[in-house]
Parts: structure tokens; C-alpha cells; sequence
């Protein structure tokens, strides 16, 4: 299996590249962009950004199994090269449970979603706020390039109604248990979800914290980024813009194959706006990207492959 995972995530990482509409031009920004800081310190930055998610994961394991960072950060690697294959990356679960005690593993799905609904109430969150920042309290009307004009309320309603169900979902996640329980026909999936009722709200508090903190990490990227590609937006304007594009993306189905274009498609329909430079837009793009997923992915495929071999031997 961990063969065919590897050339799989290769082969799909290689489509995605090879097909990118006007790659000369994006390689060549990104080349030039080699020669500044920013750069440099946003690819720094994604040791940092899969470190804390270590540190969650760490946490939210603790009611299964104890873990190292180490072994917690591999295994957060793992299950990036699994999404790069998997619509709208969900299949994060798939990598890690090669780092999880073979018993443990059906136990450990629930503990990898109450992460993944954490860092996606903070998504949701700061988008919307910064989509209401950008429609009612900005000089320049924000609107998105070529959607219609009741796009951005459509967006805003949803991820309002999204983050309030998940917050009231994962504050209380302890009562849907109990709730569940007293269905008998759940037994069985009560039975692996239990161990939801084991994290204190100061737990949930430090998750929902370490998610808030890994997000600010994906926003200063992607400025630096688009500071080394001389797109020229405003520190401040461009927080609120790449909030509202990750809002776009969790909504938009994706799968490996179509991830970038699409990518490449909201960036610009968000920032178009405020820059004509496109190609640099579209550059960045292609850059987060390749720094935060292709990189994690490729080392992620590779040590799935080392853990088959070492079994093997």
C-alpha cells in the first residue's frame, strides 16, 4: 500500500505542476523571488506551521496514546501526502494512523475530526470577519471578479451559520456524546467516540488556540509571499483578503488534480482588485502551495514508504 500511496502523491503532484497555465512566467517570478527575504522566511515558516500542528495532534491524542513530537510531526507529514489525493484534503486521517498503535486507530478518527472542526471554526471565523470588514467598512466596495454580485453575501451567510454550528458543536462535543449514547443502534459509534468526553474546555480552549495560531501562520506566509512576487497590497488589507480567500477555499470542492487551478482562480478573483499584477498573484499562489503542501507531502510520502520497508525487513 505505502508504494502505491508514494507513486500516486508523486504522480498527481507532477500533473498539477506540469498543467499550470502559464508556468514559464510563475516559475520565473518565483526564481526572482528567490533573491529576497521574504521568501526565505516564509518557507522557514512551514516548520513552524507543522510544528504546532504536531503539538495539537500530540493533544488530541492524549485520552488514546502518548506520544512524542517527534513521531507526532511525521505523523502529521503522513497525513499530509494522503489528502493531496483525497477531495477537499480530507483524507489527513489516512496518513497519520501509520503513527498511531494499530488498536488505537478506529479510536483516533474522532480525536483527527475534533482538530479539523477547530481549525475550521477559526477559518470560517476570521473569514467572515473579514469579509464584514471588507463589504461595510472599507473605502473600496469589495467585490469578487467575475460572480455575481450576491456571491459575497451567499459566502458570508453560510461560514456565519457554518462557525456558529461548529462552535456550539465543539464547546458541547462532551453532550453530543451523551446524547448519542442513549441511542442503542449507536452503540458501536459511541464506543469509538467516547473519548471526546475526556477533553476539558481548557483543552478544547488550547486547541482552538494552537489552530487561531497555525491559521496566523498561513496568512503571514502568504503576504511575505506576495510581498516577494511585488504584488503591492497593504499589510493590513492583505490580511483581510487572504482570510476571505481561505474562506473561499474550504467552501470550493477541490480534489488533487484541480486544487491548484482552482487555487490560482479564487486568488485572483480575491486580490484582482487591488493589483494588476496578476501573474505575481497567481505566482504566490503557486508557491504556498508547493511550500505548505507539495514539500510536507513529498516527506510525508516517503516516510509511509520507510515505515513499509522497515516493516518488511
Amino acid at each position: 500500500m505505502a508504494p502505491i500511496i508514494f507513486v500516486i502523491v508523486c504522480w498527481s503532484l507532477y500533473y498539477k505542476i506540469i498543467n499550470e497555465e502559464n508556468l514559464e512566467h510563475k516559475l520565473a517570478q518565483i526564481k526572482e523571488s528567490f533573491k529576497t527575504i521574504s521568501f526565505w522566511f516564509a518557507f522557514a515558516l512551514v516548520l513552524v506551521n507543522w510544528g504546532i500542528e504536531a503539538v495539537k495532534w500530540q493533544i488530541q491524542l492524549l485520552p488514546l496514546e502518548k506520544i512524542s513530537f517527534v513521531k507526532a510531526f511525521k505523523s502529521v507529514l503522513a497525513g499530509c501526502s494522503i489528502t493531496m489525493i483525497t477531495p477537499n484534503r480530507v483524507g489527513e486521517y489516512g496518513g497519520r494512523i501509520f503513527y498511531v498503535k494499530e488498536e488505537n486507530r478506529l479510536d483516533a478518527i474522532p480525536l483527527t475530526i475534533l482538530g479539523s472542526m477547530s481549525q475550521l471554526f477559526v477559518t470560517l471565523v476570521v473569514g467572515a470577519a473579514s469579509l464584514i470588514s471588507m463589504l461595510f467598512f472599507s473605502d473600496t466596495i469589495f467585490t469578487l471578479t467575475k460572480m455575481p454580485a450576491y456571491t459575497t453575501s451567499v459566502i458570508l451567510y453560510l461560514s456565519i451559520a457554518a462557525a456558529a454550528f461548529l462552535l456550539l458543536t465543539y464547546l458541547r462535543v462532551g453532550l453530543i456524546v451523551k446524547f448519542l449514547s442513549k441511542f442503542k443502534f449507536l452503540e458501536k459509534v459511541v464506543s469509538h467516540i467516547i473519548l471526546l468526553n475526556s477533553f476539558s474546555r481548557k483543552q478544547l480552549l488550547r486547541i482552538l488556540f494552537l489552530s487561531f495560531l497555525r491559521y496566523s501562520i498561513f496568512i503571514l506566509q502568504y503576504i511575505l509571499l506576495l510581498h516577494a512576487m511585488q504584488v503591492q497590497i497593504d499589510f493590513v488589507t492583505c490580511f483581510k483578503l487572504i482570510a476571505i480567500f481561505y474562506l473561499i477555499m474550504t467552501m470550493a470542492p477541490t480534489i488533487g488534480f484541480t486544487e491548484l487551478p482552482i487555487r490560482a482562480a479564487i486568488s485572483v478573483m480575491v486580490l484582482q482588485m487591488y493589483s494588476n499584477n496578476i501573474v505575481g498573484i497567481q505566482a504566490a499562489a503557486f508557491a504556498i502551495f508547493f511550500i505548505n503542501l507539495v514539500t510536507p507531502a513529498i516527506i510525508g510520502s516517503v516516510l509511509i514508504l520507510g515505515i513499509k520497508i522497515l516493516k518488511e525487513k
